[in-house]
Parts: C-alpha cells; structure tokens; sequence
C-alpha cells in the first residue's frame, strides 16, 4: 500500500477516535434531569447573553474568545454530534453552551453572568443550574424570596 494511502487512513482513524472522544465526553458532562428543557426555553436570553458577555472588555481575552468560538459554533449549520444519535444528538448545543458557560464563570467570576443576563431572576438560576454554577449563598429560598 501507498505510503500516503496509510498516512490518510491513519489521520482519518485518528479524527473517528477523536469525535468518538468528544462525544463521550458530552455525554458525561450533558445536564441532567430536565436542565435540557430548560435550555430551550432560555434560548432568547443566552442568545443574548453571550455576545454581551463576548463584547464586555473587562473579561479576560481568554474568556471573550471563548464566548466568540461558541457563537461561531451555534450559528454552524451542521451539528457536531448528528441530530440522529440518541440523547445527545438534539442536546449537543446546549452541553456545549453549559460548557462554556461554566468556564466563563470559572475564569471571570459570577458578577460578570449576573451583570449581563437579559432575562429574569428565575431564568439566571435555571441558567446557573443547566452550568452547575453553585447557587448564591445569599440568594434565599427560590419560592418564598426568604433569606436563611
């Protein structure tokens, strides 16, 4: 066989074992319970959220370039993962967006989600849920609005 012949089966194997990898990986961090639902119903205000969060100067570039690469990935027209595997094929944007989101928060603190969210209160803790974002501590009881 051709030594490019092998060479090219070689690199395709590598990038099959690769995605492989990644979808592994989403399927460990995918959300879980009803997170995913709640992700489609936040849509509007992450679609928002995320150039405001990608636009803010005082986030560190590291973090903006990330906010920037999501936003080039959900406006791809194809989908990483197929819509037709199971579970993760229609949830695969969402993962990644709780994905980024967490580092975001990791890396730039959470007075910049908060500062930022478009939506309401109880959205930003759905939001904070769907990233496993620890709750405020001083947020209260969620149906009451009652402090501990």
């Amino acid at each position: 066989m051709n030594t490019w012949v092998t060479t090219l089966l070689g690199a395709l194997t590598g990038l099959v074992l690769l995605w492989l990898a990644l979808v592994a990986a989403l399927a460990v961090a995918r959300p879980r319970g009803n997170a995913l639902g709640e992700a489609l119903r936040l849509l509007p205000d992450l679609l928002r959220l995320i150039p405001r969060l990608a636009r803010d100067g005082s986030l560190p570039r590291g973090v903006r370039v990330r906010l920037w690469l999501l936003l080039g990935y959900l406006a791809m027209p194809f989908d990483l993962v197929p819509d037709f595997v199971p579970v993760l094929g229609y949830a695969d944007d969402a993962i990644v967006v709780a994905l980024v989101l967490r580092s975001v928060v990791r890396h730039s603190g959470e007075a910049a989600l908060t500062r930022h969210w478009p939506g309401t209160a109880e959205g930003l803790r759905a939001v904070r849920r769907l990233a496993r974002i620890p709750a405020e501590p001083d947020a209260g009881d969620p149906e009451t609005g009652h402090r501990p």
